[in-house]
């Protein structure tokens, strides 16, 4: 290219370029003042431009211009900076392949960015950038930061930024972007913090973030101010410090809005501080480090599934929601940790089976912890019950835990025979399952007070006139009741009339005793 052909600002530029110096044409009265042709700029960056000086440091500071044609540095080796700040591109910059030192295009508007696999010495800036097409960085690598600070990035199909496999060494920095279309980063790697605090996706029913499987160094962060239309995905993911969603809006209705499926985490997941989610959140099979919070947190979902957290595992789970969460909550087989809730923000519908929990921040009493259990209930499940009896075991309250457990054999009633349920409101009544056992000498003593008075009153027969013992009522009373004793008072009296009649029931009823008594201190043995 000859230096005749080129234009006010493209010889500036040129002339610049060996000094490192920054050339500003926004003073520019028309956009044929400032345009720059892309094949200038692909010239220099290829080691056309002038040799530098002693002590130069070349490279190509831009602000301001047009840049027209398209810039095709397509496997290229770009030893240089390269900043073209404010600048407006015709074309999308093709850079799939090339190895930049530094690519910085803050404030530029661009109908797109192709750079996948391109490696970047450096960092990648476009903080404030307009993009009108899509921004792809597939399987790119950035050993600096990616900074998409209030960035903007349209696009007309449902893509919108497509960073698969990206590998970034420092920081993606995305603070206030805001994305329409899908934002994928699927299987890449960040070597510190990735941070959307005030950011705006926007993909309705599709991702608006789809981060399967990434990994990351430090925090994941969306507080505060972050709002999502669409599904978030980060399923698989693992981040070695903590993932925070305080203050954030989710909103896919109908939907899951959060999916954090087998998400591995060091520290803290954060989801409370005033998270609103239109739509399910998913954390089955997660493992977390320190704490899952929920805290003054909103979630509905009223026609599915609001909260599921199968299989997951964290030392601290707090469940204490703004108001209670609207849909079921599903915790099934999950390990909760200390748990931390309230009655006024417990769930309609509750699934707690084979889920267990180390100790209840507010034990509450157990009549409160029960109505708890059977929120959302399907059919008889034992596991929960005996899972809050151990809870309350540990804490020294021995007579919650029997209320807990005598609560559980009045369930499992309910799904026996007639026979069975007979049977089981017998053992309540006499003994309270075994969890009760008082109420078995309450009834002895009320039916030996009654048969004494009686047979005091009416004193049956002798068998054998002048061999029979000294006749005593008490006694008497208590050989019909108690089977295993005998006082030699019923073997020797044959009462008839209303008399044998009552000697039958007292001795009916001593046998139900004696089997209820034996059957609850079984049961309530093998529980200890």
């Amino acid at each position: 290219m000859r230096l005749g052909e080129l234009n006010a600002v493209e010889s500036r530029l040129w002339d610049s370029y060996a000094r490192g110096a920054a050339v500003d044409v926004r003073d520019g009265t028309s956009s044929a003042d400032i345009a720059v042709r892309a094949d200038v700029i692909t010239a220099l960056l290829l080691g056309f431009g002038g040799d530098p000086g002693p002590g130069d440091r070349p490279a190509l500071r831009l602000t301001g211009a047009r840049v027209t044609g398209g810039l095709d540095l397509r496997f290229a080796e770009v030893a240089v900076q390269v900043v073209l700040a404010d600048c407006r591109f015709d074309e999308v910059p093709l850079l799939q392949g090339a190895r930049i030192r530094e690519l910085a295009l803050p404030g530029s508007l661009l109908p797109g960015l192709a750079a996948d696999t391109a490696q970047i010495d450096g960092r990648l800036v476009l903080s404030r950038c307009h993009l009108t097409g899509p921004l792809v960085l597939n399987r790119a690598q950035i050993n600096g930061d990616l900074d998409l600070r209030d960035a903007v990035i349209t696009t007309s199909g449902s893509e919108s930024i497509s960073a698969v496999h990206v590998a970034v060494s420092g920081d993606i920095l995305c603070t206030d972007l805001t994305v329409q279309g899908g934002f994928r980063i699927s299987g890449g790697t960040v070597d510190g913090e990735f941070d959307l605090e005030g950011a705006s996706l926007s993909n309705p029913g599709g991702h608006a973030l789809d981060a399967y499987h990434v990994q990351i160094t430090e925090d994941f962060t969306f507080h505060p101010n972050f709002t999502a239309e669409g599904r978030i995905i980060l399923s698989g993911a693992t981040v070695a410090a903590g993932i925070g969603f305080c203050g954030a809006r989710l909103h896919n209705a109908d939907d899951v809005a959060l999916e954090a499926v087998d998400v591995k985490v060091a520290r803290n997941v954060d989801l409370g501080e005033g998270l609103t989610v239109v739509g399910g959140v998913q954390l089955d099979g997660s493992q977390i480090g320190t704490r899952l919070s929920f805290r003054d947190a909103t979630l509905t979902r009223p026609d599915g599934v609001a909260l599921s957290l199968r299989l997951l595992q964290a030392r601290e789970t707090d469940l204490r929601t703004r108001r209670p969460i609207d849909g079921t909550v599903d915790a099934r087989n999950a390990q909760l940790g200390t748990l931390y809730d309230t009655p006024d923000t417990w769930p309609a519908h509750l699934r707690l089976a084979e889920a267990t929990y180390d100790a209840l921040a507010h034990p509450l009493a157990a009549a409160e912890r029960i109505d708890w259990l059977r929120r959302g209930a399907h059919g008889y499940l034992p596991q929960p019950y005996e899972q809050l009896a151990a809870a309350y075991r540990r804490l020294g309250h021995e007579d919650e835990a029997r209320t807990v457990l005598l609560a559980k054999q009045r369930h499992r009633r309910h799904t026996l025979p007639p026979l069975g349920r007979t049977w089981g409101h017998i053992q309540d009544a006499t003994v309270g399952y075994g969890y009760r056992p008082l109420r078995a000498g309450l009834w002895l003593m009320a039916l030996l007070a009654c048969g004494a008075v009686f047979f005091g009153v009416h004193p049956p027969a002798p068998l054998e006139a002048g061999k029979a013992p000294a006749f005593n009522a008490v006694f008497y009373t208590l050989d019909l009741l108690v089977p295993v004793i005998t006082f030699g008072q019923e073997a020797a009296f044959a009462p008839r009339g209303p008399g044998q009649w009552l000697a039958h029931g007292l001795t009916a009823a001593g046998w139900i005793l004696a089997t209820t008594v034996t059957a609850g201190i079984s049961r309530a043995i093998s529980r200890q």
